[in-house]
């Protein structure tokens, strides 16, 4: 096989190895959450409402948009710092155009974190 057919296929298994870790990682934690309703009710004990609400999905924090968008923005800058580097211009054009759309998402989380409605 191809030295770089290689790199390639390791890149996508490693991207789909990940994201299906992590789609079987938030499975088996709702299945034990679950689990401890379901042994709870079994043995009889009344479950309170905070206790309930303490088992559930974790209340998301305020500065979420601001931590999502400084990565998405760096995620762009280095994009556009990896076109300049390369030094080719057929090169530089199309990383920098790239790195326009993540960093145009990060400024997008940016402003919903600035003006969005935040809990305090």
């Amino acid at each position: 096989m191809d030295e770089e057919v290689l790199i390639v296929a390791i890149v996508f298994f490693s991207i789909a190895l990940v994201f299906g870790l992590w789609v079987y990682f938030s499975f088996k934690g709702r299945a034990e959450k679950q689990q401890t309703i379901r042994l709870a009710l079994e043995r009889g004990t009344e479950l309170s409402p905070d206790f309930i609400k303490q088992l559930g999905e974790a209340e998301p924090s305020k500065d979420r948009d601001l931590r999502r968008g400084m990565i998405w923005m760096a995620l762009g800058m280095a994009l556009a710092i990896l076109g300049v580097a390369i030094g080719e211009r057929d090169a530089m054009g199309p990383m920098v155009g790239s790195a326009a759309f993540p960093a145009l998402i990060g400024a997008a989380y940016l402003i919903m974190w600035r003006y969005g409605a935040r809990k305090d």
